[in-house]
């Protein structure tokens, strides 16, 4: 599983389109603004119907904006260098989207007031995805198997990490906490999982 990817901080990224020095760069220097919107998913978990959907909501339903600009130009990606090179150019509220697991991102997320907006999905449906879409492509080694790539994503070596701990549980208990500080106002019935 390690031939054909650029190993960054232990975890394999695709060798097209990143490069060791784009993915410091963004991980050390790059500025989160309090006016950004980030969107932050393991990879396959619905990341494009996210910016869909909130590119829909910036331009209030007209449609024009995401038929003539492409999603990478709208959203780009903070790790892959060009979307790099786009967000560090770009001016006034930005919308960033990446795969970085937590741990990477920008210092200067901790202390921006940015929005985040995290999507994660069900591991068995990022799995079967995630194996059609690396079959496919020519970002990576391609899994002879889904056997394969099962083994591949138990162990950890999915694109930009582990799923699992894409999201450490300290992470997810101290986002729990807030979540709960930020809703205590709210009927609990809105809540069906309470």
């Amino acid at each position: 599983m390690t031939d054909g990817y650029l190993w960054f901080e232990g975890l394999p990224f695709p060798s097209i389109d990143y490069s060791y020095e784009g993915l410091k760069e963004a991980c050390t220097k790059f500025v989160i603004k309090d006016e950004d919107t980030v969107m932050v998913s393991y990879p396959k978990s619905g990341t494009h119907w996210l910016i869909e959907i909130l590119c829909l909501i910036h331009s209030k339903g007209d449609t024009t904006w995401i038929r003539s600009v492409s999603i990478w130009d709208r959203a780009p990606w903070l790790e892959i260098d060009t979307g790099y090179e786009l967000l560090k150019e770009r001016e006034g509220p930005r919308f960033l989207t990446s795969h970085l697991p937590f741990h990477l991102f920008p210092k200067s997320f901790f202390t921006s007031k940015a929005k985040v907006i995290y999507i994660m999905r069900n591991p068995k449906d990022v799995l079967v995805s995630g194996y059609y879409y690396w079959t496919t492509t020519k970002f990576s080694k391609k899994p002879e198997s889904l056997d394969q790539y099962f083994q591949w994503f138990l162990q950890g070596y999915g694109i930009c990490g582990d799923w699992k701990n894409h999201l450490t549980m300290a992470q997810a208990e101290a986002f729990d906490k807030l979540y709960q500080e930020k809703m205590a106002g709210f009927p609990k019935e809105l809540f069906p999982w309470e």
